[in-house]
């Protein structure tokens, strides 16, 4: 395989594997990489522009990027397979490696550049960007440009643990901050000991990265047990881990440091002074987030970046504001990951949530829905809001085509440009993509005021949230388009090229009008001299800027013949190539001089007015990131309003109750990803969850019957209403959910070594521990990972503990029919199964016919074989199962499974209490007169004789160990 994409010069190779092997010494030397990091490191080769990584992180590219391990170099230490792995990838393969390694890997990159003054034989180098999953400040530029790759910005996070009044509980203080957005963010909350609250909040913030401080050498303490426990809720969030010293997390100097990353608008929100903001600051008289937050500032170097100073804004991040979701959730409800994923990157298109809704056309709206998505609404006015909106649009379905057509599908992400203003990479470029996004704003406005609506209420929400707010914008913006039309040549721009306009600017005019004339100058030689050689112009007699001449002539070999190019005739030859014979004349050469002087005092001109006019555009991004803000909004309530409209049944506005009361009513409801896929024609069901009357449904029913999605499908539709978005359903009736917790099919984690079994209990202990009255809880397959008897047994107390003690809104679906007996004990509880349909085919066997509609009752057979043999089990497999299930469910074998005695036993003691019936009965009979009715005689009456009888039959029950025991267990 070649590793840089072309031919290698052996020669070459030499001189590269003298430099490798002195740099051995080097490699040797650089810091060690903690097995925990996961760290790549990459080195740079300048001279021909191409990346080198070595040792592990050699094999680790060989065996993950190129599929094969033919690629690697061994460098000295006795050649292949003992001296140092080595491999080598293009620049722009490299980029893709880092890029992959940081968001879909989760790893932390080095990239490492030669040091200064060593020529070509490169060996010695220095960190020069480093980069994590919650920090990418360093390489955003080079690895994703302006960002478009980046759907989801990165939020890294910093948690100091505190001891806390309740011994059961610890105190946590939390600071959060998305260097991209410029947000810091802070809570400060007690949590329990499975830091339930915590796994909420990761969710909601979508965390990537969490700095936590380092435990003691001993790791036996309880803060070490509380950091371990904590760093298993992270692993299992998929958070990154990054340990620091304890002594970073000290609140020394945050009230210092703070102020100068906070924007005058960011303090005036606060209601600090700008005088004294550090006495002001609300956010610092938390007890242990600016503790957190001091370490976050460290490790993200925000300080020692400018572009950062006056910039940030700063918020308390309340949990209660936002429905709690938990990282099992997330998979159950295939929130932003689909089930085949395996943990890669989420968003497929109908695979999940995400995908689904997400038919934004900005990037800046589909980072808001991700958000959206995570953080459902607690709050009925502001739902409702939300409703209002996607409602005006779906029913103008033309206004919500053009403003996503024509508008937003033009809109760049303005965020991003504006972080390139700050930062002082803005180019002329930038400022012309701003100017079409302003130009846009007047169409987009009328666009808006034409949406026609009788409601008033929807009106004034479109003015309250979009027209007010643009309009305001727009004003704002007028100078800027003013000030790109006049300093920007703007017909240039047609030809990608950004440059000013010469009339801008007195000196730019006059070099330019000098370049001009410099320019016809060399044509008007180039027309003298294709008279004086015959030589048509451009087709014969090329004027060319070449690389090594400057301006010259080039004529072919052929076209060359006969002609007296040569200095008799005033030509002066410049060389002879492939392409043919260079020269020039004294008169072409002094314009030539004359249009390169020229022209670098332009383009130096141009420079220093181009950093001018960057400089002015710069001071408009408060405007633009609000600018941003409203786009963004505007964006998903279209995408929702799309999605509503545009599904195969469209969806329906749900009816919203307050947080504690109403029931949870659906009809004809969908799973909104299932319904989309190709070739699958989706089965509406009915769900009814009344409290005190069925707010705990057991659904049973054979495998693949659909048991799963039935249960999934109500918690999608739960979050999709909180967000505002409408609902796959005929009709809706939904309470506010403070939380949807589930417990779904929990997979091994060897490598952590977490089993199936305990993962299934950590999530639900979690849900135990969290769920409350007004949360919804999803349950699917309790109690597999273990023996029937002790999974049944779980099942069981955890199903009366969620009935009897919590009494939140849940769905359980299970195999163990003997759950459904429940019901008899808690009112609440209803059972309800997955229809399937048997016949009865030759020689007994049975054909099963899944209906996947669910009604009331109990189904007493999971039909497990029949699914097995319609995946196509060899004949002999199926009927040994089918024999072993029968032996299990036969109970009239040598010993009886339920009671453990012997058959014979068993069936004299069924006989005893055969006779004893018979004949209380029997006395029943001859002691009751003709005309007295059996429903007439007490109840103390009948006890009494039934009494007798038993004292009659004792000496046989006594004889009979199998009744005797039973009569026990009744008591």
């Amino acid at each position: 395989m070649q590793q840089y994409g072309k031919e290698r010069d052996p020669e070459k190779d030499s001189k590269e594997q003298d430099t490798d092997v002195t740099f051995i010494p080097f490699f040797d030397r650089l810091p060690k990489k903690s097995p925990e990091t996961g760290t790549l490191r990459l080195f740079h080769r300048p001279q021909e522009d191409y990346y080198q990584c070595y040792g592990d992180d050699a094999l680790y590219v060989a065996n993950n990027v190129f599929r094969t391990q033919s690629v690697i170099k061994y460098l000295g230490r006795g050649g292949k397979g003992a001296g140092l792995p080595c491999v080598s990838l293009k620049a722009t393969l490299a980029l893709t490696t880092l890029r992959e390694a940081l968001t879909v890997k989760q790893l932390r990159i080095e990239i490492w550049v030669p040091d200064a003054g060593q020529g070509k034989k490169v060996n010695k180098f220095h960190l020069d960007k480093e980069a994590s999953p919650g920090n990418l400040q360093a390489v955003e530029e080079l690895l994703f440009g302006a960002g478009s790759d980046l759907l989801t910005p990165p939020v890294v996070m910093a948690i100091k643990l505190a001891s806390s009044a309740d011994t059961k509980n610890t105190a946590l203080g939390i600071a959060f901050a998305d260097p991209t957005l410029r947000e810091l963010g802070v809570a400060d909350f007690v949590d329990n000991d499975l830091f339930s609250n915590l796994e909420s909040l990761i969710i909601q913030l979508s965390i990537k990265e969490a700095i936590i401080p380092t435990g003691t050498k001993t790791g036996t303490s309880s803060r070490d047990i509380d950091l371990n426990r904590l760093k298993g809720v992270l692993d299992r969030c998929g958070v990154v881990v990054t340990e620091r010293k304890p002594s970073e997390f000290t609140s020394k100097n945050i009230a210092d440091d703070l102020p100068k990353l906070l924007s005058s608008k960011a303090l005036e929100a606060l209601g600090a002074s700008s005088a004294d903001a550090s006495m002001t600051i609300p956010q610092l008289a938390l007890p242990h987030a600016p503790a957190s937050l001091a370490a976050l500032i460290g490790y993200l170097g925000l300080l020692s970046d400018p572009s950062n100073h006056g910039r940030c804004s700063l918020r308390t991040h309340d949990l209660d504001q936002y429905m709690k979701l938990d990282a099992s959730a997330l998979r159950a409800l295939n929130l932003t990951e689909a089930p085949s994923n395996g943990g890669g990157r989420g968003g497929a298109r109908n695979t999940t949530l995400f995908g689904l809704l997400n038919k934004c056309k900005t990037a800046q709206g589909a980072r808001l829905l991700g958000t959206w998505l995570k953080q459902p609404l607690m709050n009925l006015h502001e739902i409702q809001k939300r409703q209002n909106l996607v409602q005006t649009f779906v029913e103008d379905s033309s206004s919500r085509r053009i403003i996503q057509d024509d508008f937003l599908k033009q809109l760049p992400d303005l965020h991003r440009l504006s972080k390139r203003f700050q930062k002082g990479i803005a180019s002329l470029e930038d400022v012309v993509r701003v100017h079409q996004a302003v130009i846009l704003l007047p169409g987009l406005i009328e666009a808006l005021e034409s949406i026609s609506s009788d409601d008033m209420e929807f009106s004034e929400i479109i003015d309250e949230f979009y027209l007010n707010r643009l309009r305001n914008f727009n004003e704002s913006l007028l100078k800027y388009s003013e000030m790109t039309e006049q300093t920007i040549d703007l017909d240039e721009v047609d030809r990608h090229n950004y440059v000013i306009k010469p009339e801008y600017n007195e000196k730019l005019g006059e070099l330019a009008e000098k370049l001009t004339k410099a320019m016809n100058g060399l044509d008007g030689v180039h027309r003298e001299v294709s008279r004086q050689l015959d030589l048509e112009i451009d087709k014969k007699l090329h004027l060319e800027n070449n690389a090594t001449y400057g301006y010259c002539f080039r004529v072919t070999k052929n076209d060359a013949k006969g002609k007296d190019i040569d200095s008799k005739h005033g030509y002066i030859e410049l060389g002879m190539t492939k392409s043919g014979s260079f020269f020039t004349t004294k008169k072409l050469k002094s314009h030539a001089e004359d249009h390169r002087d020229y022209s670098d005092s332009y383009q130096k001109a141009q420079r220093d007015l181009v950093r001018e006019v960057v400089e002015i555009a710069k001071t408009y991004t408060p405007v633009l990131e609000s600018l941003d803000n409203v786009i963004a909004h505007l964006d998903v309530i279209l995408s929702f309003a799309h999605v509503s409209a545009n599904a195969p049944d469209p969806y329906v506005r749900p009816k919203i109750t307050p947080r504690g009361t109403g029931d949870l009513v659906l009809l004809d409801a969908r799973h909104p990803c299932l319904e989309v896929q190709d070739d699958i024609s989706f089965i509406p069901n009915d769900v009814e969850m009344v409290k005190e009357k069925s707010e705990f449904q057991i659904i049973t029913g054979p495998n693949m019957g659909g048991k799963s999605t039935y249960i999934r499908q109500v918690g999608a539709i739960a979050l999709m209403a909180q967000t505002g978005c409408f609902v796959p359903c005929r009709e809706a009736r939904i309470p506010i959910f403070d939380s949807v917790l589930c417990r779904v099919g929990a997979g091994d984690s060897q490598l952590k070594g977490v089993s199936t079994f305990m993962a299934e209990m950590l999530e639900t202990a979690t849900i135990l521990r969290s769920a409350t009255k007004d949360s919804l809880i999803i349950i699917d397959e309790l109690g597999r990972g273990t023996s029937t008897y002790d999974g049944f047994g779980l099942a069981w107390a955890i199903s009366e503990h969620i009935a009897s003690e919590i009494h939140a809104f849940c769905l359980f679906a299970t195999h163990f029919h003997e759950l459904t007996a429940l019901d008899q004990q808690i009112k609440h509880v209803q059972n309800r199964h997955v229809v399937a349909h048997v016949d009865d085919v030759d020689k007994g066997e049975q054909q099963i016919t899944l209906l996947y509609k669910v009604e009331p009752g109990i189904s007493d057979q999971s039909f497990g074989i029949h699914v097995a043999k319609l995946a196509n089990f060899p004949e002999n497999v199926v009927k040994l199962a089918r024999q072993k299930a029968d032996q299990l469910e036969d109970f009239g074998g040598e010993k009886s499974h339920d009671s453990g005695f012997p058959a014979d036993v068993t069936e004299q003691g069924i006989q005893i209490v055969e006779e004893l019936f018979a004949a209380w009965a029997a006395e029943k009979a001859q002691n009751d007169d003709e005309d007295t009715l059996m429903e007439d005689v007490s109840p103390e009456a009948q006890l009494e004789d039934l009494k007798r009888c038993v004292g009659q039959f004792q000496p046989r029950i006594d004889a009979n160990p199998w009744l005797a025991s039973v009569l026990e267990n009744l008591g």
